[in-house]
């Protein structure tokens, strides 16, 4: 059904734009058509005065919401419940997260995300794997008894999935000290993106991993070591290598405001994303979560052990677009570009998702003036955001 959404300003993923009415053609975006240019005869739907129609959000490390938690529920049903819980706030697609864990886990969790893959409309974009492949030193609240170097089967096995889930799909977090070059090179011409992380990595060995084809940083500043003056470390890699992907979580507990807008003066946004690393609670009012066995608690904005140590973010990516617009200091159209065209570059799907143009997917997200969640399209679907219920 082909039909018109106006009343809104339309953020392109490069500018934005007052007036135009954005026709949908079923799952797709027909056309942007300028303010009085619509097609005589279209259907349109009025959207309230003053919202923001802008790319949906792509989340890519998202490890639960809804009360679910990807690792203990590897199952379609459980990322059918995660993708509505963030898509609430904004999130039209996601890459569910499986945590360190045993190699059975991640078979079910591949299995699960290969099913959703084959639903139009899932919210389901691939697979991270963060881990098992880190520096125990840098484990965070990673399962130390699931820490492992890349055995012989791994070699084989890690390639072989990525290839079935396809190029762009498996996003494999892991520390460069704990693999060697080839093990990256293979699993890059197999289509995975590898990104660095809970890692004690010197600079020198992050730039050679850079150099194998290493392209993305996972939570810069989590689970790494501090920048130090003569060893920048990987944190000082990242930030010195201007063509990989630094993943940041904006909720100013986990990375000081002021150490993030240092990066940003270092490198640009460019190649800055937002993630949320998100855990069960994300849409729910739970007050604790149960991993590996340990109870998480749900604290002043932090999720956090009985010992204080952060276990994944209690945040959303509604929130941290707004932010990285108070606590950065980005513009907006930045802030948006971080939250959807820039994950999509990544995984390589930025000529489907990211942007309002003709022939992408309709993926989109409406934000009141206070950039609140009005609602989702996801696949030209429509349903309410958090703002509405």
């Amino acid at each position: 059904m082909r039909y018109g959404l106006t009343g809104a300003r339309i953020f392109t993923g490069e500018v934005f734009v007052d007036g135009a009415c954005l026709e949908l053609d079923g799952g797709q975006i027909a056309a942007v058509h300028p303010a009085g240019q619509e097609p005589e005869g279209l259907p349109c739907r009025s959207l309230p005065a003053g919202s923001l129609l802008v790319p949906g959000f792509i989340d890519i490390q998202v490890n639960g919401g809804g009360g679910v938690l990807f690792n203990d529920s590897p199952t379609p049903q459980a990322l059918a419940v995660m993708v509505a819980a963030h898509r609430r706030f904004g999130t039209t697609g996601l890459l569910p997260t499986v945590i360190t864990d045993t190699p059975a886990v991640t078979e079910q969790a591949a299995g699960a995300v290969l099913t959703a893959l084959t639903r139009p409309g899932s919210g389901v974009l691939g697979l991270h794997l963060e881990g098992p492949f880190i520096n125990p030193a840098r484990r965070g609240c990673h399962a130390e008894l699931f820490v492992r170097t890349p055995s012989e089967q791994d070699r084989q096995g890690m390639p072989d999935l990525a290839r079935r889930l396809g190029p762009g799909r498996l996003l494999l977090t892991l520390a460069p000290e704990q693999v060697e070059d080839d093990f990256i090179r293979a699993m890059v011409a197999a289509g995975a993106v590898v990104s660095g992380g809970h890692s004690a990595a010197g600079a020198a060995r992050t730039r050679q991993a850079v150099a194998a084809g290493l392209s993305c940083f996972t939570h810069l500043f989590n689970a790494m070591p501090p920048i130090a003056g003569r060893e920048p470390g990987i944190a000082g890699a990242a930030i010195l290598s201007p063509q990989a992907w630094c993943g940041i979580i904006c909720d100013g507990v986990h990375v000081d405001p002021l150490t993030l807008r240092l990066v940003l003066a270092a490198r640009g946004a460019e190649r800055m994303i937002l993630v949320t690393d998100a855990m069960p609670p994300t849409g729910t009012d739970a007050d604790q979560f149960r991993l590996y066995g340990e109870t998480i608690y749900r604290r002043d904005g932090r999720l956090v052990t009985a010992d204080g140590v952060l276990a994944g973010a209690d945040t959303d990516m509604a929130a941290c677009v707004r932010n990285a617009v108070t606590l950065l200091e980005l513009p907006l159209e930045t802030a948006l570009r971080m939250a959807s065209l820039h994950p999509a570059m990544l995984l390589g799907q930025d000529r489907q998702r990211g942007r309002i143009a003709s022939g992408f997917v309709a993926d989109l997200t409406l934000l009141s003036a206070d950039l609140t969640v009005l609602g989702t399209w996801i696949g030209g679907d429509w349903a309410t955001g958090a703002a509405d219920g």
